[in-house]
């Protein structure tokens, strides 16, 4: 006789395959969309070319619908070190300073530790229902949870897309093969490989591609001009063979590390100055935090 699991263990909730049925209803538009194109869409314009490391971008990059069918879970996800997530014992004011802290609309509710996720919790719901004004004596995390996918790592993110639609949910989680929470991903990262980054009002500011912070490092978009940058720093970055390769703080950190580096890595760059790679995906570099040396900062 075979036993049941218990149903509140990640493995008896199950990772969706690619074979998992979804509610009866007409297909959605990303599941039509998904079904009738299979041609990657390119670039029309050649200055918009994404195959070279240039401004905003940092390593070969590709765009279009193609990648719902070629790309998977893991190329997109969040790792597991960069979620933001909260107890279901938080209590209200702690949950109102995580949203606050981290400028996010969902986090993930875990029971225990992040290998136990029992939903998400929206913005949305906690400003309706309490407000921000401290604590209160009749919330319970627990009763405003919403449900939350959760996928294997190998899914096409099309599939995925589809699912998402037809659940109307913004976020999955990704499962291991133990059960264990892997990695994270929304709607908006999945789009975002069709049709490129989607800025919102937390990105810095196109007009404004670096700030200053309080210790002399200087946080940056990765497209920053590198040639104005050189001039704000007073610091030569770029050796003169390499001029008409890179124009970008992104460029240049591509050009350091022959690669994409990862997020929280540190690029070293012979004059003393540190790149940390603040926020990027697979195909690009994103934002920096630039630390200069000592000489230069004072």
């Amino acid at each position: 006789m075979s036993s049941n699991p218990d149903p509140s263990s990640p493995a008896a909730r199950g990772a969706p395959s690619d074979d998992d049925d979804t509610p009866a209803q007409r297909p959605g538009f990303f599941a039509r969309l998904f079904g009738a194109t299979p041609a990657v869409a390119q670039p029309s314009d050649p200055t918009e070319d994404d195959s070279t490391p240039q401004a905003g971008t940092s390593g070969p990059r590709s765009l279009g619908l193609g990648n719902l069918r070629q790309m998977r879970v893991e190329d997109v996800a969040i790792p597991r070190a960069e979620i933001v997530s909260v107890s279901v014992d938080t209590d209200l004011s702690g949950l109102v300073e995580v949203f606050r802290d981290s400028g996010l609309t969902r986090l993930p509710v875990y029971d225990g530790t992040l290998d136990e996720p029992i939903g998400l919790v929206h913005l949305k719901d906690i400003a309706l229902g309490f407000g921000f004004n401290g604590g209160s004596a009749d919330f319970i995390l627990s009763e405003s949870l919403r449900p939350v996918l959760y996928v294997p790592p190998s899914m096409p993110i099309g599939v995925l897309l589809t699912k998402m639609q037809a659940e109307r949910t913004h976020m999955a989680l990704v499962i291991d093969e133990y059960g264990g929470v892997d990695g994270l991903l929304t709607i908006e990262d999945l789009i975002e490989q069709v049709i490129g980054e989607i800025e919102d009002e937390h990105d810095v500011e196109e007009a404004q591609p670096w700030i200053r912070e309080e210790d002399g490092a200087f946080l940056a978009l990765a497209r920053a001009p590198l040639d104005e940058f050189e001039a704000e720093v007073g610091l030569d970055l770029v050796e003169d063979d390499d001029e008409e390769e890179v124009d970008t703080l992104g460029g240049l950190v591509f050009l350091l590390s022959g690669r994409v580096p990862a997020r929280g890595e540190v690029v070293p760059h012979p004059t003393g100055v540190e790149f940390e790679v603040i926020d990027a995906d697979p195909r690009r570099i994103k934002r920096l935090r630039v630390r200069m040396p000592k000489e230069a900062a004072e």
